[in-house]
């Protein structure tokens, strides 16, 4: 695989400046499309015509079986030659082929404007969503999603081939540079909106940092997975995780209503802080994973070609 990615100059190479977003860095990711897998693992059950075998029986392109004939079956489908041999009339099944749409929810709110390394996560989550769309595109299968802020949202229906990608490129550039805005969406109230949104037999990703998660959230989430596969990628950056070894001084923090001071020098409040960040995310995935969902976590603070690389193929 080409290994543009792993030199000092990737974001330069990809278009990309970390901070900001622009459709160019997008389109970069059309040649890696190879990092993922997208096959299906549980049963699909779209009613519409598509590439991925069902596990239902019925009329399509590929033979599964040959069983004794039912009544009601098609007289069409009787295989004259297996009939004829055991002398008691038999049928032949077929696998249907079936349409997998895919559902990108894509967080870029105030929690995700913010990265201490390479990038900020909401832009790493911009890049992660590029590469499941051009899959997508690949694959043949349909697009469609949610891009949210606290200023503005796009709900997109499933559309297919490039405009159903570039039209989530568009979604995903528009709302990275949406300062102010009244049509925003809290994680909570998007995952209730692709609740709403998904079709039965999806498969559903769901990109953020999980801030401002809560049981509501979690709701909608097991009402989505009852009936599609859900990957859960959290996108950390390091200072989510822990402070700085070598930190000095006094910072400021707030919870939105209060403020209060530390001190970045002291061990016991580092070991504190990473203890507590680490106890959230194990519970986070706990919570996740019970509900059958997959869990790829992601950070902004490398390129998520050479994490995903590291997880397909590593």
């Amino acid at each position: 695989m080409d290994n543009m990615r792993f030199e000092p100059g990737w974001l330069e190479q990809s278009g990309a400046d970390g901070v900001s977003l622009g459709l160019s860095e997008l389109l970069w990711y059309q040649r890696y499309t190879k990092v993922l897998d997208l096959t299906p693992r549980m049963p699909i059950h779209s009613k519409l015509a598509g590439t991925y075998l069902a596990k239902s029986k019925g009329r399509g392109m590929e033979f599964d079986e040959v069983r004794h004939y039912q009544t009601g079956d098609d007289v069409r489908t009787i295989d004259w030659r297996v009939t004829a041999r055991t002398g008691k009339v038999h049928t032949k099944l077929f696998r249907e082929e079936k349409e997998r749409p895919v559902f990108i929810l894509t967080d870029l709110g105030s929690s995700m404007q913010f990265g201490s390394a390479l990038l900020f996560k909401s832009v790493q989550a911009a890049h992660l969503a590029a590469l499941i769309a051009w899959h997508v595109k690949q694959r043949g299968d349909k697009l469609g999603g949610l891009v949210f802020s606290q200023q503005q949202h796009f709900e997109l229906k499933p559309q297919s081939r490039s405009h159903g990608v570039l039209r989530y490129f568009h979604a995903l550039t528009e709302v990275q540079h949406t300062i102010q805005g009244s049509r925003g969406l809290s994680l909570n109230d998007a995952l209730s909106q692709l609740r709403r949104l998904v079709r039965p037999g999806s498969l559903v990703y769901i990109l953020s940092d999980f801030a401002g998660f809560t049981d509501d959230g979690l709701r909608h989430i097991r009402a989505i997975r009852q009936h599609n596969e859900v990957t859960c990628c959290p996108v950390t950056d390091p200072l989510d995780l822990m402070l700085p070894a070598f930190s000095s001084g006094v910072a400021a923090v707030s919870d939105g209503r209060h403020t209060g001071y530390i001190e970045l020098d002291s061990t016991a409040l580092r070991q504190r802080y990473a203890s507590q960040q680490q106890t959230q995310q194990q519970q986070l995935k706990q919570h996740i994973s019970q509900l059958g969902c997959k869990w790829l976590p992601v950070s902004a603070a490398e390129p998520v070609l050479s994490q995903l690389e590291r997880k397909w193929y590593g």
